[in-house]
């Protein structure tokens, strides 16, 4: 039986194309210059009642428009837009229709300083991304990290963003930006999403972009239009089993050559997180021992958010741009608390173990960026970057772990302390030109990238003494050197595109753990070409083949030989033995109309570092190891739509049916190699619906799910996310109040389970996805200016993530 839930989905996606005839109505809307009439309103009204609407959508660019699926009917033709006298035209449907060039003719009393909002967001097929248009739609108000969730093909795995089950490098204007998983959400959080104009969906990055990592967001922000002073203030309250806050401001000033943005916000929240797990140990093909255990986290933070950004024309062909971005998070407290059950064979209870855990974290991530822009004299574009990070952490934990008997009488306790650091510099300088090379796109350019990570952790027994625990400590010392070049060229035919590229990346790595005296070294050269075909068989018919070569370095943190101790029978440890995978990366993609959109791939994503899980049924422990795959892959095809259903409701439909499977080393199973394999299918719908004449107020229902996934060697369970939101914008659009209920039904949580050979363990993450929020924000100045707003970034802060 299919739950109803999916046939929701299966009924939106198919619901346009199963109600309408075959009729096209298509048109031109100029104004009285000739210049075309962009995101019109046009729509077919029924001729026997007029406010009856049977179709609608919003004119392109260019002007043209395209009703699709008509009936044969007589209708009413309606074309408005502000500013506009409305065009209203009797028309007879009986085959396909082109009603040429309507000029639409100037209002009298047109309104002064109008700003368009409500536009519907739109998507187009370009050789070598997808890109997702939401400047001035009904996306664009919020923030930017909830339009990166809802992009198509995206994956919002527990804070982690994944595109075919790998984790996404987020760029800002084709930047890179560099932050830990909790840091870039909370970046993006405060990013309001008004300045965003595009987000391009890359799955098969060229070679202008670093090999480094998988899929790439890269998010466009508006340009600046005039000059003037603008500014805004906001706030949001969010209740879930704890509240949180955030408070921010943004302020903007563009003289004639000097731009310069600022943008502040502070975080103070509290969180809550429960994991409930259970734990089979096997002996002999037999359980042994069943450990149940229920985790508990509240995390208490303060995270506060800076930016600011100067840009300066020295000419009309130069220009210079300085960054900065800081975020401080000081004194993060984690406070676990671990209650195991533990039962024999028979399933009854033998003992308990109660552990108390602490955690306070210190963390600063302060990142520059210096940037040269110059035309030459021959057209093309030259561009000098350098950029630098620092990062450190401080973690301290105290670990209080006692154990009893099935009576409750104690049986002994253990308790230890640990001091952990990790301070990481990054330093990249870059150079890349563009230009012409007869008719053809030329790119070439090159990159240097320096890492230098120290971190340590010492262990103590908790009392007056702190005896330090030697077999325990130690500190790991790592260094990297990237140097890399690319070249690329493109050309485009009368319906031909071709785009091809070549990057060689040569890297020098180096770690010493400094307790053991071992080091490591590695030098390695790669070669990533990159290849786009672009086809367009007609106007309705389009179609691109393309691959790209990829590498996915360890982070840093994985190649840490540490361990980080849930109690003494749980932990995690890095491996410094971890190597870079490459991956190979086939796309085949048609697109129908500019409408619907069908994407298919096949990834080889080679031996892909991950976190395994794997117990120990002889000592009764389990460890989280970072760990080279064997083999990853997967295929699958994404579909693609969105339309007006009617002039109120706009609805985009996506789906992705797919296979995966990963192959890996069962350390703990005799070394023998083990296949992890599903096929999945995903489903969203997001639906906006206008709810006042004025279009000042707007209601949106947002839903997912997803049948289930893979994660290292973790098979998770299905789904199910469903989202409702209000926006309301008041006093001509210089304030917005939103009202959001999210997980209205709790059912994004889900569980997720190791088993094979020996192997059998499984925990259900509880995080707080059922929430309600309210936000409002105020903009003051010459609040219509669109601004500058970027974030600092370099390829190699991505590996600072968790």
């Amino acid at each position: 039986m299919i739950p109803i839930y999916i046939r929701f989905f299966l009924f939106l996606f198919f619901f346009s194309g199963l109600l309408y005839s075959q009729n096209d109505l298509r048109g031109l809307l100029v104004d009285e210059q000739n210049q075309p009439v962009a995101f019109a309103n046009v729509i077919l009204l029924n001729a026997q009642d007029s406010t009856g609407v049977y179709k609608g959508s919003v004119s392109q660019e260019n002007g043209s428009f395209v009703l699709e699926n008509i009936a044969d009917s007589v209708f009413l033709f309606k074309a408005s837009f502000i500013g506009y006298k409305d065009v209203l035209r009797r028309l007879d449907i009986s085959g396909d229709k082109d009603l040429g060039k309507i000029i639409m003719s100037e209002a009298s009393d047109q309104l002064d300083e109008v700003t368009i909002t409500g536009r519907k967001p739109k998507i187009t097929r370009e050789i070598d991304r997808l890109v997702f248009d939401v400047e001035n739609s009904s996306l664009s108000s919020g923030n930017t990290w909830n339009i990166l969730r809802r992009s198509p093909g995206v994956i919002d795995n527990q804070g982690q963003l994944l595109v075919r089950n790998a984790a996404v490098q987020i760029y800002i204007n084709d930047r890179k930006v560099y932050l830990s998983a909790t840091e870039l959400k909370t970046l993006l959080e405060s990013y309001s999403a008004e300045n965003i104009k595009l987000i391009e969906v890359i799955t098969n990055p060229p070679a202008k972009y670093d090999a480094e990592g998988g899929a790439i967001l890269n998010i466009v922000t508006s340009k600046s239009i005039s000059p003037g002073y603008k500014g805004s203030v906001e706030g949001s309250y969010t209740q879930g089993v704890y509240s949180k806050f955030k408070l921010g401001t943004s302020h903007y000033f563009q003289g004639d050559k000097l731009n310069v943005f600022a943008n502040y916000s502070f975080s103070p929240r509290k969180d809550y997180k429960n994991d409930d797990s259970y734990i089979n140990f096997i002996r002999d093909g037999q359980l042994f021992s069943r450990w149940e255990t229920d985790f508990t986290r509240a995390t208490t933070s303060r995270a506060h958010n800076a930016n600011a950004i100067l840009d300066y024309t020295l000419s009309e062909k130069s220009s210079l741009n300085f960054s900065v971005n800081g975020n401080f998070s000081p004194k993060r407290n984690f406070n676990n608390d671990v209650s195991t059950e533990i039962y024999n064979a028979q399933m009854m209870l033998d003992s308990t173990l109660i552990t108390d855990s602490e955690v306070n974290t210190d963390q600063d991530n302060i990142a520059l960026n210096a940037s040269f822009t110059t035309s030459l004299e021959n057209g093309g574009d030259l561009t000098l970057m350098g950029h630098y990070t620092k990062f450190n952490q401080q973690r301290d934990q105290h670990i209080l772990s006692r154990y009893f008997n099935s009576e409750g009488n104690s049986l002994g306790a253990i308790e230890f302390d640990t001091n952990a650091n990790q301070d990481i510099n990054i330093a990249t300088a870059q150079v890349d030109y563009s230009g012409s090379l007869g008719s053809s796109v030329f790119e070439i350019g090159s990159k240097y990238s320096m890492i230098d990570s120290e971190s340590g952790i010492d262990y103590f027994n908790a009392g007056e003494l702190r005896n330090l625990y030697s077999d325990l400590s130690n500190n790991f010392l790592y260094d990297e050197n990237i140097f890399a070049g690319y070249v690329s060229l493109s050309h485009d035919w009368e319906k031909w595109s071709a785009k091809a590229g070549l990057r060689g990346e040569y890297t020098d790595r180096q770690g010493e753990s400094t307790s053991t005296n071992d080091v490591l070294s590695r030098n390695y050269f790669e070669l990533f070409p990159t290849a786009f075909l672009q086809y367009r068989a007609s106007e309705n018919h389009n179609f691109t083949l393309d691959y790209s070569r990829r590498i996915q370095r360890p982070r840093y943190e994985s190649l840490n030989p540490f361990r980080y101790f849930l109690n003494e029978t749980n932990y995690n440890s890095g491996n410094p033995n971890l190597i870079a995978s490459i991956s190979d990366n086939f796309n085949l993609n048609y697109t129908l109309k500019n409408a619907y959109f069908f994407d298919l791939y096949y990834r080889d994503h080679g031996r892909t570092p991950e976190t395994l899980p794997f117990q120990d049924n002889e000592k009764l422990t389990i460890r989280y190891i970072s760990q080279n795959l064997l083999e990853s892959k997967g295929y699958g095809i994404d579909m693609y739509h969105a339309r007006s259903i009617t002039n109120f409701w706009y609805a985009q439909i996506f789906t992705s049916i797919f296979h995966q499977q990963n192959t890996l080393l069962a350390i703990e199973s005799n070394n023998a190699e083990v296949t992890r394999e599903i096929d999945g299918i995903q489903l969203y719908a997001y639906n906006i619906f206008t709810l006042s004449k004025d279009g000042t107020f707007e209601g949106t229902l947002f839903g997912q799910y997803l049948s289930n996934y893979l994660s290292g060697s973790y098979k998770l369970e299905p789904m199910t996310t469903v989202t409702v939101g209000l926006r309301k914008t008041l006093w001509n659009n210089r304030a917005e109040l939103t009202l959001n209920f999210n997980d209205i039904f709790n059912t994004t949580n889900t569980r997720l389970t190791s088993g094979y050979l020996n192997q059998s363990n499984s925990f259900f993450s509880n995080s707080e996805n059922q929430t309600v929020q309210v936000g409002f924000k105020y903009n003051f100045g010459n609040f219509r200016l669109e601004d500058n707003e970027r974030s600092i970034d370099a390829a190699e802060r991505d590996r600072l993530k968790p």
